[in-house]
């Protein structure tokens, strides 16, 4: 079985790629549609939780409804993994070096329990 703990995000990078070039999708690929796919998968996981309260939330995520967010994000995901795949982006040095940038932008220290922007505390 496939899970998080046993799979590299090569190894998922590779399972796109190779279901895409099955079907001749790499024309369709390029950064904008991939972006817009992106945007357009994020949406469809936003729009299950719109109007929705604390309460209404944690039931959407322990009902049947789940399975809905699961292969939305999934489709996230997808995109994501194909948009690096197609651009050669190494998404694990992407998140670290990003992490790290926002480690200055965002100490610790300073912005503990507080979920203000670098510009506004």
């Amino acid at each position: 079985m496939i899970n998080d703990k046993v799979v590299t995000l090569e190894e998922l990078k590779n399972k796109v790629k190779e279901f895409c070039e099955k079907r001749d999708w790499d024309q369709f690929h390029n950064p904008k549609e991939l972006a817009i796919g992106i945007s357009t998968e994020a949406n469809e996981l936003l729009q299950i939780f719109r109007f929705k309260s604390e309460e209404d939330m944690k039931k959407v995520m322990s009902s049947d409804k789940r399975i809905e967010v699961e292969e939305e994000l999934a489709d996230v995901l997808y995109f994501v993994l194909r948009f690096a795949q197609m651009n050669n982006i190494d998404l694990s040095s992407a998140v670290s070096n990003k992490i790290e940038k926002n480690d200055k932008k965002y100490p610790a220290d300073k912005v503990k329990g507080c979920n203000k922007k670098y510009d506004e505390y």
